[in-house]
């Protein structure tokens, strides 16, 4: 399916960074990032154009094939690796920064991953997410079909336990990133800090 999404020429989400990433970046610590569910890379590229060491992580052979071009294009270099997050290990205690936008996945494989990222951060660490909430059912605007793949603050909380959060909301912002995520959509915002 991704593959497929990501076959044309076009950048389908766009080449520019998530608003929320941009807008946490002076929050955010410099070093390893591990950007999840990574598509064709524009989060990638903007943190390794930032100055991060920067590994993307997706599925989708065709979009960190993309994401590779992207990082060409603007003179910087990222680490691109084909793979399923059911299976990706995330080592404990490597990531200074752990990104993941709009990765939307299954309750118990979201809730394994999110445990490897709070085992998977160093003390001082960050997790920045952003995600539709299953409010955006109601807006139609971009994201999976289903009310179960969407995410809560209160369901994130539980399940990014051992994190502090310095940021989480629920909220309606104007989401333009490409042709597939453009109009009002019901997110959730996270940036959380491993001490």
């Amino acid at each position: 399916m991704w593959d497929a999404r990501y076959a044309g020429d076009d950048y389908v989400y766009g080449t520019a960074p998530n608003d929320f990433l941009a807008g946490q970046l002076d929050r955010l610590p410099r070093g390893r990032a591990l950007c999840l569910g990574e598509g064709e890379g524009r989060n990638a590229v903007f943190l390794a154009q930032q100055g991060h060491e920067v590994l993307a992580v997706d599925a989708s052979a065709t979009g960190m094939a993309k994401a590779r071009r992207l990082a060409r294009e603007r003179g910087v270099e990222i680490e691109t690796r084909v793979a399923d997050l059911a299976v990706f290990p995330i080592a404990p205690g490597q990531w200074d920064l752990i990104v993941s936008v709009f990765c939307h996945l299954p309750p118990p494989l979201r809730r394994n991953v999110h445990r490897a990222v709070v085992a998977g951060l160093r003390p001082g660490g960050a997790f920045l997410l952003e995600a539709y909430t299953p409010r955006q059912l109601e807006f139609g605007t971009g994201g999976p079909p289903a009310r179960e793949l969407m995410m809560s603050l209160e369901s994130l909380r539980e399940e990014l336990r051992g994190l502090d959060f310095a940021h989480g909301v629920e909220t309606e912002r104007e989401v333009v990133e490409g042709s597939l995520h453009t109009g009002r959509g019901a997110v959730v915002q996270v940036l959380a800090l491993k001490g």
